[in-house]
């Protein structure tokens, strides 16, 4: 497993608000996505999209 580092800054701006965030690993960005996703799409349709893309990295059942 690699250790990745982030050097980013992000803005977002929504009708009710904005945020910026400066994530510096893969968790704290998936954080903020995952937080963004919220707002924009609801907590069921967020979580059925996540569903969605990590079902691209599924690991198969193995049978008894």
């Amino acid at each position: 497993m690699a250790i990745v580092s982030i050097e980013s800054d992000i803005k977002a701006r929504w009708s009710e608000g904005h945020s910026a965030h400066s994530p510096g690993t893969a968790e704290e960005l998936a954080i903020i996505a995952i937080d963004l996703l919220i707002k924009e799409l609801g907590t069921e349709n967020a979580q059925a999209f996540i569903s969605q893309v990590l079902s691209r990295y599924a690991v198969p059942a193995v049978e008894a």
